[in-house]
């Protein structure tokens, strides 16, 4: 291997030295993203629009199938209607990016680039909605959206990045709760299921809610770094947007009222958490389901003599894998050697490397080596699809399995303030403690820790005889913290 070919495949920054430098390192050379020239936007490349796509493709067949349909709203919402609910635009009045000019004209009132939807589809639904017969309406959209971040870094915080968001309106509270649930609650599987990434669900505090919402609920995962990530939330917007849109329906009883709205959504930011809870030293390791190849097969040639034949076998193993159903890339560049291509792979986390060399074409077989343990085995060619489907299998639940037991290593539970502190300063990760529920000691901790109140767990947040940290006070809750990003 020539010097490039190890800088390119091997120089990652070890984790253990710099994390953040080691992110950056793995998003560029696994090939997922770039910078742009616009501050603090990035070019998604095609590995990991590939990566989002297939993500986007498993939450959407969940969203649809619990009754929602996809729509499409405005990317401007002009000034008037982002005012409107003045808690909203006070929360993200420092992140929004304006259009003040069409051409050379100056527009008679500017309009915000969607930092979010509400307003926009608020203003739309109150023409939508009538009668109680309208109701509920189910809607959710894949966009992108701008919010002007100071600090920025691929995937996990950009200016502009794409979600999906959805917004319900219902006939009661009880309706509009239950929704917010039960999206969360898809959040949670999904993220379990397709990414390997235990959450914990929960509600936030109030200093913690979306702007202008009853209620925020949230899935905050854990990184390899033991920081907190949160994945994904759903808001209880009450009557707030209602009422400030006029959105209003007859009701059964021939009285009108306002409906009760829910917004919920995930970003790219997944895309970021996949790499940060399952990377290594190594680069990125893929959960199968969302690997954009789930196999990559390398032939390997010892000289001509044997060429036409490997690649032939190779070629058969493609369309083999193909035939199953497994995403499989076939890299037969024949200007590089084989083990820059495994190191290669290695890297951008392809779960399952396919090889087939003069040996194997003489014994009918293939060897089949996991990334995420670098186990090898040798399968016979009538048997690679059984064997290749089942090791895709065994890899996405060891991944699950593995980022579970990580994150109940490096859950700890603090009874004292000082034991809080050597915790987040020493081993870090999630900290179980108890809270009286101010905001006073809330503020503080985050003050003086930079650690914050990642949710209060949906089960398990009962006070079990803890005190608050800081008050003294018997808890009203057992809460979760951890410094997140």
């Amino acid at each position: 291997m020539t010097k490039s070919e190890k800088e390119y495949v091997r120089e990652l920054t070890p984790m253990s030295q710099d994390y953040a430098q080691w992110y950056v390192d793995v998003v560029r050379k696994a090939d997922l993203a770039d910078y742009s020239t616009i501050r603090g936007c990035m070019v998604i490349k095609p590995y990991g629009y590939a990566l989002w796509e297939n993500l986007r493709d498993a939450l959407d067949r969940r969203i649809k199938a619990t009754g929602h349909l996809n729509a499409y709203f405005p990317l401007f919402v002009p000034e008037s209607l982002l005012k409107l609910e003045a808690s909203h635009v006070a929360g993200f009045a420092p992140e929004v990016a304006w259009v003040t000019h069409g051409g050379e004209e100056k527009l008679e009132e500017r309009l915000a680039i969607r930092p979010t939807s509400e307003a926009i589809i608020g203003s739309v639904y109150a023409k939508w909605v009538q009668s109680y017969r309208d109701l509920p309406i189910l809607i959710n959209q894949w966009a992108n959206v701008v919010r002007w971040e100071k600090r920025t870094r691929l995937f996990l915080r950009t200016s502009e990045f794409l979600w999906q968001e959805g917004h319900t309106c219902h006939r009661t509270y009880e309706e509009a709760q239950e929704e917010t649930l039960r999206m969360l609650e898809v959040y949670r599987e999904f993220a379990e299921t397709e990414l390997a990434m235990p959450v914990v669900a929960g509600a936030k505090t109030e200093s913690e809610r979306f702007a202008g919402a009853l209620e925020t609920f949230a899935i905050e995962a854990m990184m390899s770094d033991r920081q907190a990530l949160q994945a994904g939330t759903s808001h209880n917007l009450g009557q707030n947007f209602a009422k400030v849109f006029g959105i209003k329906f007859l009701d059964v009883d021939n009285e009108e009222k306002y409906v009760w709205q829910t917004s919920w959504g995930v970003s790219t930011r997944l895309i970021g958490g996949v790499v940060m809870v399952h990377g290594d030293d190594d680069g990125l390791q893929l959960p199968p389901r969302m690997a954009p190849y789930q196999a990559v097969v390398v032939p390997i040639t010892m000289g001509e003599k044997t060429k036409a034949a490997v690649l032939e076998a190779s070629r058969k193993a493609v369309d083999i894998l193909r035939g199953a159903g497994v995403r499989t890339h076939f890299d037969d560049r024949d200007n590089l050697k084989p083990g820059f291509k495994f190191n290669e792979w290695e890297m951008r986390g392809v779960p399952l490397r396919i090889e087939v060399g003069p040996k194997d074409v003489e014994k009918d077989q293939a060897v089949v080596a996991r990334r995420i343990d670098r186990k090898k085995q040798f399968v016979k060619t009538e048997e690679l699809a059984q064997a290749v489907v089942a090791q895709l299998d065994a890899i996405q639940r060891e991944m699950l399995e593995a980022a579970q037991r990580f994150l109940r290593e490096h859950t700890h539970r603090a009874k004292t303030y000082e034991e809080f502190k050597e915790i987040i300063e020493g081993p870090k990760g999630f900290i179980e403690a108890g809270w009286d529920g101010s905001a006073e000691t809330e503020a503080q901790i985050k003050e003086e820790t930079k650690a914050t109140i990642r949710c209060i767990p949906l089960q398990g947040s009962e006070p079990d005889g803890l005190v608050d940290l800081v008050s003294g006070k018997p808890a009203k809750h057992k809460v979760l913290f951890a410094r997140a990003y």
